[in-house]
């Protein structure tokens, strides 16, 4: 989200005649585009500060102008003030303002004009800014993010996204549609639709259902609830699955990937649009959060360990060949050595393919922080996390050690940044693949079936056969260039079924992680 705001971001800015520059001596502007989501994060933009003030002080008279912009900017502006840090801050639905605060700053010095703060800061939260007729700057490459909605209402004790991104609202239909359309025909080959909560997505611009109406599907999976009520700003608006099912229809050779969303949101119409179009990446992100009930219910998550399970299940009947990712956090208020053990087996028992660990670390303006007690001391926290790496990297392990002779596509996104000879590229699943020198013979089969010498370059589908596999990565050799629609035809689905794998609850059931 927040390279796509820097996107949006670099539009706005090129609307008022700047020019990019990745040099921080040759810029009249240097802005932080930050995140608060954890700790560690705000320290390393305090650092980066640093460095910049050091940096460019030696080399100018005329000092650039810096400005910290984004989550970071909201949720700490007097201290960034208060420390003389910087000099103008912007929230992430002030980003609008981020010229006219230049203007304003550059203004003040050339006339010896102290400013207010007010004049050097915009951290307004908004229920309506989507930036949806922003131009974002994108380099060209193989992907492209396009940010679909704003904000989040599910209010999660630990979280501060919706102190620092406000509100959710979503952005119109037609204007996504477009989007992805108009990137389709530039030639990219995959988008990411992104949203602080993306598969909650309800575009209520043509207004609620007639009275007595009611919405086609439910809006939750079952077992799941929220601290609002969704028939109230859902009921007869465009949904996630409506807006998916477009855009994979729309561009039948581009990869559609969405995140990040939550579980509650993984309804059943959702789930059937994901397995009936081949272009919609077979994976799903499940924060997941923790292992123990109790601790769900700590974090107001709205569901317990037996719902996730039960959707895990349902998704997995649903859709074989899907891949799990999650998030996890560790040492979250009151939990106990029995709640983290339920967190271990957690992972074990859904056998994700990606994971995002943390520690937790106490967010200021939360439910958490406002009610609870941050008691679970930092050296347990670590152990615990440390626990949860090395259990999730033997269940990653397996899971790859099972991908070795399986054919797969594979979009290549360029040369491997350690080595220019090797291709790298991902699965429909998501899988990091790396196709060393000498695995991409010099003919390859093409569409016609033929074998012909063929220049493979970032944005080309490669028919692959995975030959060996570590707990971070597969190593395949390209056997064709490809289609989605050719692949599909030779093999029934972007991911074919692996005999042997398990899709029933705990997904590894088949396997040994010994």
């Amino acid at each position: 989200m927040n390279g796509s705001d820097t996107e949006i971001l670099l539009g706005i800015m090129k609307q008022h005649g700047y020019s990019r520059t990745y040099s921080p001596e040759a810029a009249n502007v240097v802005l932080l585009n930050t995140c608060s989501i954890r700790e560690k994060a705000e320290q390393k933009v305090f650092s980066r500060i640093g460095e910049l003030k050091r940096l460019t002080s030696p080399f100018r008279a005329d000092k650039p102008v810096l400005g910290v912009i984004g989550c970071m900017a909201e949720r700490l502006k007097s201290r960034l003030f208060e420390e003389k840090a910087v000099d103008i801050i912007a929230g992430p639905d002030a980003l609008r303002s981020v010229p006219g605060l230049v203007d304003l700053f550059c203004k003040g010095l050339q006339d010896g004009t102290e400013l207010s703060l007010s004049d050097r800061m915009d951290v307004q939260l908004s229920v309506e800014e989507t930036y949806a007729d922003v131009a974002p700057v994108r380099k060209r490459g193989v992907s492209a993010a396009v940010s679909i909605m704003r904000g989040c209402d599910n209010m999660c004790a630990f979280c501060v996204v919706p102190r620092t991104r406000g509100r959710e609202r979503s952005r119109e239909f037609d204007s996504v549609v477009q989007e992805v359309r108009d990137l389709y025909e530039q030639g990219f080959k995959e988008v990411l639709l992104l949203g602080q909560n993306v598969n909650s997505y309800a575009d209520t611009s043509r207004g609620p259902l007639p009275s007595g109406q009611q919405h086609a599907s439910p809006f939750y999976a079952q077992g799941f609830s929220s601290v609002y009520k969704p028939e109230k700003r859902r009921n007869g608006a465009v949904s996630f699955a409506e807006l998916l099912r477009e855009c994979a229809v729309a561009c039948p050779e581009m990869r559609i990937r969405f995140t990040s969303p939550h579980p509650k949101d993984f309804s059943d119409d959702v789930l059937e649009v994901v397995k009936a179009h081949h272009n919609i990446c077979k994976v799903l992100h499940m924060p997941a959060q923790s292992g123990s009930t109790r601790v769900l219910q700590s974090m107001r998550r709205g569901y317990s360990r037996e719902a996730y399970l039960t959707l895990v299940d349902r998704i997995r009947t649903m859709i074989p060949e899907i891949a799990l990712s999650t998030d996890l956090l560790m040492g979250f208020c009151g939990e106990s050595e029995a709640d983290h053990q339920e967190t271990l087996d957690l992972i074990q028992r859904v056998g994700y393919d990606q994971a995002f660990l943390f520690a937790y670390s106490e967010r200021s303006q939360t439910h958490a922080a406002r009610h609870l007690q941050d008691d679970v001391d930092p050296a347990t926290k670590l152990r615990r996390l440390q626990e949860a790496i090395a259990h999730y990297k033997k269940v990653l392990t397996v899971r790859n050690e099972a991908e070795v002779s399986r054919r797969h596509m594979v979009l290549v996104e360029g040369s491997s940044r350690r080595d220019d000879a090797t291709l790298t590229g991902k699965t429909c699943t998501g899988k990091r693949v790396f196709l060393p020198a000498g695995s991409v013979p010099p003919s390859l089969k093409c569409s016609s079936g033929e074998e012909q010498q063929v220049t493979i370059q970032a944005g080309d589908y490669l028919a692959v056969t995975i030959v060996a596999s570590t707990a971070a990565c597969l190593t395949a050799r390209a056997d064709s260039k490809t289609t989605i629609a050719e692949f599909v035809e030779v093999h029934g689905s972007t991911v074919p079924v692996a005999t042997g794998l398990c899709s029933s609850r705990g997904g590894l059931t088949a396997m040994s992680t010994e």
